[in-house]
């Protein structure tokens, strides 16, 4: 029998938090994105794109409602400003 790893809302907050963030437990992924984009300095920017990187290049599947709170807050929040 096949075992498919799934991020779930919970998955997608603990990875938020083992990069240093502080997000509360039972966070939506959706609010989950808003704290980890708020006051995004640089270096917490690499962090972030390499997590979104692994998320969405990886062989686990993502839950809709965790695709579509990076798609809708971390993707923009990442993409590199034109100078």
């Amino acid at each position: 029998m096949m075992h498919a790893d799934l991020i779930d809302q919970e998955d997608f907050r603990e990875r938020l938090v083992a990069l240093g963030l502080s997000i509360p437990d039972g966070t939506s992924p959706e609010h989950a994105c808003e704290l980890a984009v708020s006051g995004l300095s640089a270096e917490r920017a690499v962090a972030l794109r390499h997590l979104v990187e692994e998320l969405l290049g990886g062989s686990a599947t993502l839950l809709p409602n965790v695709r579509e709170a990076i798609s809708r807050h971390l993707l923009p929040a990442l993409v590199p400003k034109p100078t």
